[in-house]
């Protein structure tokens, strides 16, 4: 332990009494394993959801819902998660969000209407906050150097690029999507089986309650901004969707007022006065926004028009996922020469002009025309996914590293939520699919020159 001896009190140290070693490899190994289990579970959906969307006869409307469940939970649960991490248990924490994911998973597989399917989504992305949120503070207990945090995100980080390329790989490859998920459940419930034997317990409590007033203010307002964007497709004036974005604004205004009340907060809003903090925020947010909105329906905009079939569209996909995860892997070369300010705001531009490449790609009937904007965005992604975990648990005090880690992933999933339902919006706005994805191609390398502008901005009023 860095700066601490064997006098000091558990809880300060951040660890239960008696200190139990860490098992450094072992950590990063399951840890690693159950983050990739969990991002292959958010991803999976983007090429069979045309399969998914039939079978449950959902309406192109709806199927914004189909995708948006998982992250919908993240967001509503990772900030909560990662503060009870942090007091009552990481690894008990990781386990039970382990344990929860791989149920969840294997019940959609048995869901039979687009309902009952998004509540499994949805208590599947609630499981992986869980899992997620607590997967740092270990690695943080695990590799208390600065030089071994910077290797064990460094892999974690990939892992999450290397769930997301080949999540859409095992939907492509295996026969329905309902098989799909009884195989990824089965996958997180041997990873929770293997760490229930090699990890060992890390705390840092608070003390007090769980903030489950703020769990609930900040998820209802989630659930009021995702629903307002899936309905602004219909028409952006309507006054459903003003009403819903109303609520939305309403319930972070009752959010913060809760926050800065209670004893033992979601998140402690004095972060927001540091500019790292921000930057990091800032920087998950667009990456929701720009990145994952756009590529977590992409997929299926190219099956649907340029006929590719599911597992055509997954080995497209993983160019660009592939590149993302070998990139983020070599992302610990870059420390000390590079920031990981600048490192994000590198990533952000790439994405922007790899979204622009793209443009009139749907319309010309050749997935060739792809292939520039996927090896562009992929070095991009592999960027974004290598810096954010590094700047999670350097923003904030080491005791709170699993509510850093879960603050951060929180804005990602938001800004991926809004993201999917945005890219869905205006990529079927029109009957021309090809003009919609034109239009929300240009808008993700908006969000992405305005990701790459934020975090500059900050770094320039930290120095």
């Amino acid at each position: 332990m860095t700066g601490l001896d064997a006098t000091t009190p558990a809880a300060v140290r951040g660890t239960t009494a008696p200190d139990a070693p860490a098992r450094p490899r072992a950590t990063l190994a399951l840890t690693s394993a159950a983050t990739a289990v969990a991002l292959m579970t958010y991803t999976a959906p983007m090429v069979t959801l045309p399969d998914t969307a039939a079978t449950l006869h959902t309406p192109l409307s709806a199927q914004a819902w189909l995708l948006n469940g998982t992250p919908l939970g993240l967001a509503a649960l990772l900030l909560v998660a990662g503060s009870l991490a942090d007091d009552y248990g990481r690894r008990r924490v990781f386990l039970a969000g382990t344990v929860a994911l791989g149920l969840t998973t294997a019940l959609g597989a048995l869901t039979t209407s687009t309902w009952l399917f998004t509540l499994a989504r949805v208590a599947q992305g609630a499981a992986s906050a869980a899992l997620l949120a607590s997967s740092l503070g270990l690695l943080v207990h695990a590799f208390p150097s600065p030089r071994g945090r910077l290797h064990a995100t460094g892999v974690w980080g990939a892992f999450v690029s290397g769930g997301i390329a080949v999540g859409p790989l095992i939907g492509g490859a295996l026969p329905d999507w309902r098989t799909v998920y009884g195989v990824l459940g089965a996958a997180a419930l041997l990873v929770a089986a293997l760490g229930g034997r090699a990890l060992t317990e890390s705390r840092a409590p608070r003390g007090g309650r769980p903030d489950i007033l703020g769990a609930l203010t900040f998820g209802l307002a989630l659930v009021a901004l995702i629903a307002a964007l899936t309905l602004g497709r219909d028409g952006w004036l309507r006054a459903p969707v003003g009403l819903l974005l109303a609520a939305a604004a309403s319930l972070v205004a009752v959010f913060v007022a809760v926050e800065r009340r209670t004893g033992t907060p979601m998140i402690d809003l004095g972060l927001l006065r540091r500019p790292r903090f921000l930057a990091s925020s800032a920087g998950a947010l667009f990456t929701g926004l720009a990145v994952i909105g756009l590529f977590s329906f992409l997929p299926a905009l190219l099956q649907q028009a340029l006929h590719l079939s599911p597992l055509g569209t997954a080995w497209l996909f993983l160019l660009w996922a592939g590149l993302s995860f070998v990139v983020a892997l070599q992302v610990k070369h870059l420390a000390g020469r590079v920031s990981p300010r600048v490192q994000l705001a590198l990533g952000f531009a790439l994405h922007a002009i790899a979204v622009v490449t793209m443009l009139g790609a749907v319309g010309s009937g050749s997935w060739t025309r792809l292939l520039p904007g996927l090896i562009t965005g992929g070095i991009g992604s592999g960027l974004l996914n290598g810096a954010l975990p590094l700047l999670a648990v350097e923003s904030v005090p080491r005791e709170r590293a699993a509510m850093g880690s879960g603050a951060q992933q929180t804005f990602r999933y938001i800004g991926s939520s809004a993201g999917v339902a945005l890219t869905i919006a205006l990529a079927t706005s029109s009957g021309d699919l090809s003009h919609g994805a034109n239009l929300a191609l240009l808008v993700s390398a908006g969000l992405a020159v305005t990701g790459a502008a934020t975090v500059l901005g900050l770094r320039e009023r930290a120095a």
